[in-house]
């Protein structure tokens, strides 16, 4: 069922039950509703096309979490909220982070039992609008899900962009959000008291790739990158990085939010003859930047790119045109994170997979954290109140599927490194850390 642009997902018990979507073309969400199928149903669907089924792999999930499964017998529902980009420019990271929440929502409902509160479970139930790629849609939406849906807790929605606003709303009204998809510097510099990240923040996003490919010799680079918070906090943490391992830059070329052509700034790159082309943006803008090198002839000896060569569509999609980028990683299946819920991180995907036919990219696992450690913190507080639950939030430690959660006084995980890829003959590989690598990174690239 086509989606409009409000909806709301109730994730319960056995069931997975549509709420209401909301019509209309406003900016913000209106109190019109019809029902509308949930992206864990018509995931369901797809995995029940290809031949998969949730009951398959729910029992490496118990066997970790060892809680039982849920008998629908729940003393009362923990109701949470989020804005997504269903529509719009992040439309297929908000895809993967709503998978990613409802992933959890079926887990802990379904195999896990619940939310333990003081020894009585609670169902989790997610409600959910369509921010529309949009940072002032979505602060309307965040007030909504705060105001009429009363909701006791916030899940964050996908850039940094959106999460800055949204999570302003959220602290101005002393409702807590836990993200994982929002990663810019500056969103953790305002003291905020309520908003928490389960991901490496965005300065650390190039880290170990620049060093791997210092490692392997490279001492020139170029950098471009949208004009916007999450990109300008990777870059300017790129150029840091750079610098700090011997790599000069340059050059460095900023571009607008929703460029279509970015040839003007690979003809620069070209002409300057650097060993490493870094680029910071989302996932069309490494679109853009594969297909302008290959028309431009621009064959750097690397290309880093800091959204979409982790992501299995990049590669059916760019072919053989994206082999040898790199790009940073917050999570893999590969990597060996494993924790008491949801098992390793292999565990996890077979589990994802399960329910939605494809494998996840590292933003849903990073949404699935997120909820976990919600969960975990509302389950050491004992109760469902701002303060407690906060509280629990910083005492938060962890290990995980996702790695080792975390929170330093500002809210940020600092316990877990940043990965980094390569596509190697269609393949996605980590190459980097060391201790999370499965294949050695390949510098220079082919025809480089």
């Amino acid at each position: 069922m086509k989606r409009l642009w409000a909806l709301v997902a109730v994730l319960f018990g056995f069931g997975l039950l549509a709420a209401a979507c909301g019509g209309g073309d406003d900016t913000t969400a209106t109190d019109d509703t019809e029902p509308a199928s949930t992206a864990t149903e018509e995931a369901a669907d797809d995995a029940d096309d290809s031949g998969d089924s949730a009951e398959a792999d729910e029992e490496p999930a118990e066997d970790s979490g060892d809680n039982g499964e849920a008998t629908g017998d729940f003393a009362g529902t923990i109701r949470i909220g989020a804005a997504l980009s269903e529509t719009g420019k992040f439309s297929v990271e908000g895809k993967d982070s709503r998978q990613g929440y409802d992933a959890w929502a079926t887990w802990v409902n379904d195999v896990y039992g619940g939310i333990n509160v003081n020894g009585e479970r609670y169902a989790a139930e997610i409600v959910y609008y369509d921010d529309e790629s949009d940072a002032d849609t979505a602060a309307n939406l965040i007030q909504r899900l705060i105001d009429e849906d009363e909701v006791d807790f916030l899940l964050g929605p996908y850039s940094s962009g959106i999460t800055t606003g949204a999570s302003a709303i959220a602290e101005a009204n002393n409702v807590i959000m836990v993200e994982g998809n929002g990663t810019s510097d500056t969103m953790f510099e305002r003291g905020f008291q309520n908003l928490f990240l389960v991901a490496t923040v965005a300065s650390d996003y190039t880290k170990s790739g620049i060093e791997s490919l210092a490692a392997k010799g490279a001492t020139t680079a170029f950098v471009a990158y949208e004009d916007t918070s999450f990109p300008t906090a990777v870059a300017n943490g790129a150029i840091k990085h750079l610098e700090d391992n011997g790599i000069e830059v340059l050059g460095v070329e900023t571009y607008p939010k929703d460029i279509q052509d970015v040839s003007a700034i690979m003809t620069k790159a070209r002409d300057l003859q650097p060993d490493i082309f870094v680029g910071g943006g989302h996932y069309n803008d490494a679109v853009l930047f594969v297909n302008s090198a290959k028309e431009l002839g621009f064959d750097p000896d690397g290309m880093l790119i800091t959204v979409g060569p982790s992501n299995p569509k990049l590669v059916e999609e760019l072919g053989d045109d994206v082999d040898g980028v790199l790009g940073p990683t917050q999570w893999e299946a590969t990597m060996a994170y494993e924790g008491e819920w949801f098992g390793s991180a292999a565990d996890y995907a077979a589990y994802y997979e399960s329910l939605f036919g494809e494998p996840p990219v590292y933003q849903a696992a990073s949404a699935t954290a997120s909820a976990l450690a919600l969960h975990l913190a509302i389950e050491e507080a004992g109760a469902v109140d701002t303060d407690t639950v906060r509280d629990a939030l910083r005492g938060l430690n962890v290990d995980t599927f996702y790695g080792p959660i975390g929170f330093d006084e500002a809210g940020v995980n600092r316990s877990k490194p940043m990965g980094t890829i390569q596509v190697q003959g269609g393949e996605i590989n980590v190459v980097s850390p060391d201790a999370a690598a499965v294949s050695g990174l390949e510098y220079p690239i082919s025809g480089g």
